[in-house]
């Protein structure tokens, strides 16, 4: 098995002390000399202890939007759905990682009002994707941003219950949100694509975790 990359040690090193001593009394010296590197590289990779929390919500977005800029208005809704897909998929082969970061924004007010921040750069992605599909002059916009609100509500609904171990196929259960949150518009679920679609994106996880996870998710649907 590969070492695991400088990046991904600072990573660990930074949740575990975290759980250990709590996310104030931890410094980035000690995680650095927890990770078995410098000072120096912890910022190679990292500009703060708190960036260590979160994921690269840029990156993850930019994948967002290259998988919506692939449909056209007869495909939007099921780019929309396999948009939301992507990101649950993503929290989901973070595996123990997400829950800690999850117990962490849940208390720390200044890691919440990231996270927070976060949300709503996703909600304006998919405002401004639905808005170029549907054309309904002077109420367009006020659609698209309550579409955009209902399909992020629904996502971080189902993200919320996994992450509290409330919810084993966080995958179906957030396909069959989307599906009450499209029906609420007047758009029929089943026009959404119910065939495979294969996502690709970048983890800090490594593959055998990766696909250890999404094989928890993934095998009781097969089953049904």
């Amino acid at each position: 098995m590969s070492r695991a990359s400088a990046r991904d040690r600072l990573a660990d090193a930074a949740f575990a002390l975290f759980a250990e001593f709590g996310y104030e009394q931890t410094t980035v010296e000690e995680i650095a000399e927890r990770a078995g590197v410098g000072r120096s590289s912890f910022f190679r990779y990292y500009r703060s202890k708190e960036d260590v929390i979160f994921p690269d919500h840029e990156r993850l977005r930019q994948q967002v939007a290259a998988r919506l800029a692939t449909s056209n208005q007869a495909t939007a809704i099921t780019a929309v759905s396999d948009a939301v897909r992507l990101v649950m998929l993503y929290y989901v082969s973070e595996g123990e990682r997400a829950r800690h970061r999850y117990r962490l924004t849940s208390t720390i007010p200044a890691l919440r009002d990231r996270e927070i921040a976060s949300v709503a750069a996703y909600q304006r992605l998919f405002r401004e994707f639905i808005d170029g599909w549907i054309d309904e002059g002077a109420r367009s916009a006020l659609r698209a941003e309550l579409m955009a609100a209902t399909v992020v509500a629904a996502h971080n609904h189902v993200l919320r219950r996994y992450l509290r171990d409330e919810c084993a196929d966080p995958v179906s259960e957030v396909d069959a949100a989307l599906d009450q949150a499209i029906a609420l518009f007047g758009v029929d679920p089943r026009a959404v694509s119910t065939g495979t679609t294969v996502l690709a994106f970048e983890t800090p996880e490594r593959p055998e975790e990766v696909f250890a996870a999404l094989r928890r998710v993934l095998e009781p649907r097969a089953k049904t």
